[in-house]
């Protein structure tokens, strides 16, 4: 007997409702395979919040969130709110509250690269051959949080990072636990020669390595990773930072997929976790079905794995894999042979469900048909 979950929808703003289709048509293929039970309810996030409650987080779709067993969150931003600066209300202040709400303190960002995508990497093909890398940034601390002032004359303005021992040893310990599955190897980055909270976080991770003897831990200062993210990325395997650097680099790191649209994530706390791809709104292709619905799909992917249901995501990310190397790709990817966001959604459900032969009939595909032969 399978699973029951209910889910939380938040499609948001943009392309957000277009991939966040995608995902939950996988998760109804996932679902009806395996023989489990996911349940959703969806909610108003973003510009589209704000348009119609005035709010970018309401208090229902909190609510919702926090009785719920995961999130599936698609995208925020609107044009008319980056093209004004002094806007009051945001569609971003909705995630920020989201994550401060439900005590989300980790940010974990996959990295992974295609062989048939490394062309579309300013990072030259060699340098890309074996680079799987988790980026666990801490999201609720730092100087995004710390104390903000602006002097009375405009002249002089302040920000303070500032860290508690409590907050470092919890991300530092689910990043130990990844790395003990992964290749048992954790990069802590900080700039510990300069700030006294990077000082603090070297001293807690380093006790806490303690905990965990078959991890090995480097320590490296977050100028030179940013370096070494672009002529050695294969080094990596968990790299584990504060809120700014993780923010930073994990931006960086994007650029060794050759698309945002294949990057997922997953921000996990103390309550109901958060599931959504890193890229943005993209509202020019609101609606037109041509937006990558990869990164969406693969935080599915990570969302099935916090359920415990690993079997279920190494499925999606195999068929991800397959529709990559077999050059089934998005607008952003080929923009002359590209296929439609709902065509790559059916390819990965037919990959799931076994409906896939070697020999496909890709004018059928092209045409948005039947993709069995």
């Amino acid at each position: 007997m399978g699973i029951q979950k209910q889910i939380a929808v938040l499609p948001g703003d943009g392309i957000g409702p277009d991939v966040i289709n995608q995902a939950i048509r996988v998760l109804d293929t996932i679902a009806k395979k395996y023989n489990h039970q996911f349940s959703y309810q969806f909610a108003l996030m973003g510009a589209d919040a704000i348009d119609k409650t005035g709010e970018p987080l309401p208090q229902a779709t909190l609510d919702l969130c926090k009785a719920s067993d995961a999130v599936l969150f698609g995208a925020v931003g609107h044009p008319k709110y980056d093209q004004d600066p002094n806007a009051k209300v945001r569609p971003e202040q909705g995630l920020l509250k989201l994550r401060k709400e439900l005590g989300l303190f980790a940010n974990i960002r996959p990295v992974t690269t295609y062989p048939t995508l490394y062309h579309l990497s300013p990072i030259k093909s060699n340098l890309l051959e074996h680079v799987d890398i988790e980026i666990f940034r801490e999201l609720t601390g730092g100087i995004y949080f710390g104390k903000k002032e602006t002097s009375i004359d405009g002249k002089s303005a302040l920000d303070t990072c500032t860290y508690h021992v409590d907050e470092i040893a919890r991300i530092a310990r689910l990043a130990f636990k990844r790395a003990e599955e992964r290749k048992r190897k954790l990069t802590l980055v900080d700039k510990a020669n300069v700030l006294e909270t990077s000082r603090l976080w070297r001293r807690t991770v380093n006790e806490i390595a303690k905990e965990f003897p078959d991890v090995e831990v480097f320590q490296m200062y977050v100028d030179n990773a940013a370096m070494q993210l672009i002529i050695n990325p294969s080094q990596f395997d968990v790299i584990l930072t504060e809120n700014m650097f993780g923010d930073i680099l994990s931006d960086e790191a994007s650029v060794l997929a050759g698309s945002l649209g294949l990057l997922p994530s997953a921000s996990i706390g103390n309550g109901t976790a958060v599931f959504e791809p890193i890229h943005g709104s993209y509202p020019q292709a609101a609606g037109k079905d041509i937006a990558n619905p990869s990164a969406a799909i693969l935080s599915a992917a990570m969302m099935l794995d916090h359920f415990g249901l690993h079997q279920e995501a190494s499925e999606i990310r195999t068929a991800i894999e397959w529709t990559i190397s077999n050059s089934f790709v998005t607008k952003d990817i080929d923009p002359i042979n590209f296929y439609f966001t709902s065509t790559i959604g059916e390819l990965v459900c037919d990959f799931i469900m076994n409906r896939v032969e070697d020999a496909i009939h890709k004018a059928n595909i092209q045409l948005r048909k039947s993709t069995i032969i």
